[in-house]
């Protein structure tokens, strides 16, 4: 399993909307600036993170995009299937009727346990725990003055 680009960048897009959760809406100009990736590569992306209820936008002079929940609602699983779709590893996983073989193949019980491990770490992975431990770097940056 790869992980696109736009996934990579959704998350740290949605990791900054958990860090400013509770504060009000975010400009995107401003995360664009912050993680260092282009506003209209980010804006792409917004755009199934608030079709697939993670993120709500507001128009106007104090608007911008917030997180549609609570960190702790959001799972790195969501993110990922928002954005990339299905994790499943092949696609017989999924449709066991696509292949002949799926009653009496061997390999594809390694991709069932493999995708189950996938789905399994994603979904025990949170958004909050994602912000407490990047506030937890910064605090060690900022401690030993890295």
């Amino acid at each position: 399993m790869k992980v696109s680009s736009k996934t990579r960048y959704g998350l740290r897009l949605m990791l900054v909307l958990g860090l400013k959760y509770g504060e009000g809406p975010t400009l995107l100009k401003d995360i664009a600036h912050e993680e260092n990736i282009s506003e209209k590569y980010l804006s792409q992306i917004i755009i199934p993170l608030r079709v697939g209820g993670l993120v709500k936008s507001f128009r106007g002079a104090r608007g911008g995009y917030m997180l549609a929940k609570r960190p702790s609602q959001i799972s790195v699983r969501q993110i990922i299937e928002t954005l990339d779709g299905d994790l499943g590893v092949v696609d017989c996983v999924k449709n066991p009727a696509i292949c002949h073989r799926t009653s009496h193949c061997v390999s594809r019980d390694v991709w069932v346990t493999l995708g189950g491990q996938i789905v399994k770490t994603l979904n025990g992975m949170k958004l909050d725990e994602l912000v407490k431990r990047h506030k937890e770097r910064e605090e060690q940056l900022l401690l030993y003055n890295i």
